[in-house]
């Protein structure tokens, strides 16, 4: 073996064992950039082109706070937030509850729309090459998210973070780079993406909802809520407090990094032909004249990848929250965890089996995310300002100030929400 060969085989080590090493990161953009977010992206990019990308980047800023945040109160007090909720704040157990309800709420519903999605894009993949199966389709998608579940429920069982990681982190790998080679191949004009950089909202129909459904999706507060979780999971503790910072914030710009390159790709091959996306296979049709049958695969393949890297965290979420809420401590091998994992399997199924429209089953779960928001920022910023609970480590004022923003913010996306919903009905 020549030194040439010997130096691709250790940068090849290299590259694996820097994304082996990502840490608890990972299951932050696992939540956070699931079909859900894609499905918003491409929508958002092939209906307004970069109108929205603003929205993006503010969610995935105060994002990395939130993620942060709720990283650091657990070092330094080793406790969860939803049992430090329910412990020291003086409404804490309702606060609790009612997170626990909308977050559940929420990804579940997400949970249907991301199974029927991605059981229609591997079908769509089996057509091409068994072309017979096309009259057979319904049955197709159907069996297709039995067996899809089904793995996902046994790799729930093996219950150990560490393999969760692992999954997650080659999901995530192969989502990021499908994304990111398609954006080399459709682009939208530099033009657009500093206009989208200027705040303003669509005036259509439809436009506030898919506002709302972009906070719900980059601003997850099932991804802060479970942060402690994980972090301990990663067996950090006081000691890591540099290594959780620097975990969150390439966390958070790697969010919107991926989601910004979906709705660029989205805007370039749709939105400049006035081809707007409303169900989630008409990119099939629109998307390979203009980037080519490659693209294409590497789209769908990236949107697949998506899929799945966030049915295994939205099925830990619930099991994750209660267990929070009892202990601070997630047991993966209780009879608890199994049942409710169970049940959220069978939940999924709701959408392939009756046929609804995925796409539009994802926006609208999306919105419920963001109800809970305000609740989930107001109660990390009591915790962190209380200088008993944090042994002296004190918040600085720029992050009180961004905490301070989220929250605004976070109230401004809600009350649009609602306008949205009631807009809708």
């Amino acid at each position: 073996m020549n030194n040439r060969q010997l130096e691709k085989k250790s940068f090849l080590k290299k590259l694996i064992a820097i994304i082996l090493a990502f840490g608890p990161g990972i299951f932050a953009i696992g939540y956070t950039i699931g079909t859900g977010s894609v499905t918003s992206m491409i929508v958002a990019g092939s209906t307004y082109g970069m109108q929205l990308l603003w929205v993006l980047l503010l969610s995935c800023f105060f994002s990395g706070i939130l993620i942060y945040v709720y990283g650091n109160y657990t070092l330094i007090t080793g406790e969860t937030a939803l049992f430090a909720f329910k412990n020291h704040l003086k409404w804490g157990k309702a606060m609790a509850i009612l997170i626990i309800i909308g977050i559940a709420f929420g990804q579940w519903n997400s949970l249907m729309g991301i199974m029927g999605i991605s059981a229609n894009i591997i079908y769509e993949i089996f057509a091409i090459y068994f072309p017979q199966i096309v009259q057979y389709k319904y049955e197709t998608v159907i069996g297709i998210a039995v067996v899809v579940t089904a793995i996902f429920y046994a790799l729930l069982l093996v219950g150990k973070y560490t393999f969760f990681e692992k999954i997650l982190v080659i999901f995530v790998t192969i989502m990021g780079l499908s994304f990111m080679i398609s954006l080399f191949m459709v682009y939208p004009l530099p033009s657009d993406v500093l206009k989208g950089l200027v705040p303003s909202i669509p005036e259509v129909k439809g436009g506030k909802m898919l506002v709302a459904a972009f906070v719900g999706t980059t601003m997850a507060a099932a991804t802060f809520l479970s942060r402690p979780l994980f972090v301990k999971g990663k067996g950090w503790t006081i000691n890591n407090l540099k290594t959780q910072k620097k975990d969150a914030i390439i966390a958070a710009i790697l969010v919107f990094v991926i989601s910004a390159a979906i709705m660029a790709v989205a805007t370039g091959a749709l939105f400049y032909d006035g081809k707007p996306v409303i169900k989630v296979l008409d990119m099939v049709n629109t998307l390979e004249p203009v980037a080519g049958k490659f693209a294409l695969t590497l789209f769908f393949f990236g949107t697949l990848s998506a899929g799945l890297s966030s049915i295994f965290p939205i099925l830990l979420i619930v099991p994750i929250l209660i267990a929070d809420y009892q202990s601070g401590e997630l047991d993966t091998s209780s009879r608890q965890f199994k049942i409710i994992t169970a049940f959220a399997c069978l939940f999924a199924l709701i959408v392939p089996v009756f046929g609804s429209n995925p796409v539009e089953i994802q926006i609208f779960s999306q919105i419920f995310n963001v109800f809970v928001l305000p609740l989930v920022i107001v109660g990390i910023m009591f915790l962190i300002n209380n200088g008993k609970l944090m042994k002296g480590h004190k918040t600085s004022l720029v992050i009180n100030i961004g905490l301070v923003l989220a929250f605004i913010f976070s109230c401004v996306i809600s009350y649009n929400g609602v306008s949205a919903l009631l807009g809708f009905f």
